[in-house]
């Protein structure tokens, strides 16, 4: 491995943190500029950041360290998938941890410890949303696995890493019917796992329709902040991962310098914008389904991600 590696890894994690609460203002900006608004300003996440981060932090009497220690958990996970997944180049050092597997452990602990964090508050809103939580996940998380599981036949390997560089080798390989089931299944993956609409509204404090906000209603100040810039940084992630499996263009490979580590972080600073920009305007044009809906919708994305893994098998044609 070259110098590049670990310094692409640590660029690609700084960008991540540094730029998400700009994708979040960016896709909050697109949306109300389509909906005739002004709109608040792509920098306004950082401002509520720094908002948050000077007023108080209270805590809830009778919660444990499970409620104080979730969003530290939520944001470390985070920041550990951004810098193993291959975002701006295949030759992070993490690269050897960035299995499918691993990856999605990662996302589901940051998910369980917010489900955790909420019915430690015991008070109502917090178990209706950790139960609902829990129910999306329960549903996301295999989906993720056979979606990806599903490009990773035709690359013999389940690490992301080898998946974008055969993929990037032979871009044909997502030019196929698995490639294009696998793709429907993780977009609706990336818009559960990050409350995205239809299956929630992040812009809603309504008890009967919301589910993340239901776990972070007990949170202020600094914790309150720091679970904001989680989020950001898993909407983030998200799409860099969702964009490099399937359009890989850009990523430096594993013996390339610093010269294209910088363009494939800005290259994915670009996919990811416009992936972003996408995904807003999407939301414009959708309503939030109903909640007893949205398991037939997350079921639906599971059935498209099993379709994917048999096509891969007995559709593909053989690896040359």
């Amino acid at each position: 491995m070259t110098l590049a590696g670990p310094v692409g890894a640590i660029a690609q994690t700084a960008v991540v943190a540094l730029g998400a609460p700009a994708l979040v203002g960016t896709m909050r900006q697109v949306r109300a500029r389509l909906e005739g608004r002004a709109g608040p300003g792509v920098a306004q996440p950082y401002r509520d950041l720094r908002k948050l981060l000077g007023k108080q932090s209270l805590t809830p009497e009778g919660t444990t360290v499970v409620f104080a220690a979730a969003p530290a958990v939520i944001a470390a996970a985070t920041l550990i998938i951004a810098a193993a997944i291959p975002l701006a180049t295949t030759a992070s050092p993490l690269d050897g941890g960035a299995d499918l597997l691993a990856v999605v452990g990662l996302l589901l602990t940051g998910t369980v410890a917010l489900v955790l964090a909420g019915l430690d508050t015991g008070t109502p809103f917090g178990g209706m949303g950790a139960s609902r939580e829990t129910t999306i996940a329960a549903l996301v998380e295999p989906t993720v696995l056979l979606a990806v599981f599903a490009l990773s036949i035709r690359a013999g390997s389940s690490n992301l890493a080898v998946i974008v560089a055969d993929t990037a080798r032979r871009p044909g390989h997502v030019l196929s019917p698995a490639g294009a089931l696998a793709f429907a299944a993780l977009v609706v993956v990336v818009i559960a796992e990050t409350g995205r609409l239809p299956v929630d509204n992040p812009a809603t404090h309504l008890e009967l329709t919301m589910v993340h906000e239901a776990m972070v209603l007990e949170y202020s100040g600094p914790k309150l902040a720091v679970i904001e810039w989680g989020a950001a940084m898993r909407l983030t992630v998200l799409l860099g991962l969702l964009v490099n499996l399937f359009l890989p263009w850009g990523v430096a490979g594993s013996h390339s310098g610093p010269l294209a580590v910088v363009l494939g972080l800005g290259a994915v600073v670009a996919k990811v914008a416009v992936a972003g920009t996408a995904l807003a305007t999407g939301e414009v044009y959708l309503a939030k389904v109903r909640l007893f809906r949205v398991p037939e919708l997350l079921a639906g994305s599971f059935l498209l991600g099993l379709l994917a893994v048999t096509a891969s098998y007995f559709l593909a044609s053989p690896t040359v």
